[in-house]
């Protein structure tokens, strides 16, 4: 199994145990001594696994197309990845996997043709404007097709994406198809295109890598304390 679909089978696994409801943990409450067995075999598991995610390679270092550069702090937010100026305009780049916004995705879903499906926001701002201009893409490793474009407040310093609150726009499919073709070409002409692809991938991944290994530490500390604190009491 490669580094790619191990680190994201650990995830999809992840997520599918916090959605599935316990069924086999008894209804009685345990005592301190059951308890800190449960605890220990809990923090046992969840350290294997942190080695085990800790040991794997990562992909090569990768830098993004010029002239885009990698936001400050994107590893560790849900803003925006790259950005970069196109004479006065400001262009963020934003991205996720369309797998992990599916309802009901799991492990088995994780496929080279799902891994390789990624949703791109694209947020195209310009001085003295209150909104900016908001591209919906599906970005492919040969291709990159809009789903929707749309007039929203520009984002705040937080880096979040602010929701549409007024009329998101026609369903791009159903605009003329001479309107469509000239949209494709304004996103290229700014470098928004396949040529991301390889670059966000590789981030989302490494972004995956650091998300696990810090829930492992994170709820590994959590219980660890809860152990101590049932052997004091």
């Amino acid at each position: 199994m490669t580094w790619k679909k191990a680190l994201l089978c650990a995830g999809g696994a992840a997520h599918r145990i916090m959605s599935q409801p316990w069924r086999t943990i008894a209804s009685r409450p345990l005592s301190s001594t059951a308890s800190y067995t449960v605890s220990s075999m809990i923090l046992r598991s969840l350290k294997d696994h942190y080695l085990e995610v800790s040991k794997m390679t990562p992909p090569p270092k990768i830098s993004p197309p010029s002239p885009y550069v990698v936001v400050k702090g994107a590893l560790d937010s849900g803003g925006p990845v790259l950005k970069r100026t196109f004479e006065d305009e400001e262009i963020n780049i934003s991205v996720m996997r369309m797998i992990d916004i599916i309802p009901g995705g799991s492990a088995d879903d994780y496929g080279n043709d799902n891994i390789n499906q990624l949703f791109v926001h694209v947020d195209i701002s310009k001085p003295g404007q209150q909104e900016s201009l908001h591209f919906l893409c599906g970005m492919y490793p040969d291709a990159l097709g809009i789903h929707s474009v749309s007039l929203r407040p520009k984002a705040d310093t937080s880096g979040f994406l602010v929701v549409p609150t007024k009329y998101n726009g026609p369903v791009f499919e159903d605009v003329d198809e001479k309107i469509r073709d000239a949209l494709h070409g304004y996103i290229d002409e700014r470098g928004i295109n396949e040529s991301l692809f390889t670059f966000l991938q590789a981030w989302l991944y490494v972004k995956d890598h650091r998300n696990l290994m810090r829930w492992f530490k994170t709820v590994g500390t959590f219980v660890n304390e809860n152990t101590q604190g049932t052997l004091q009491a």
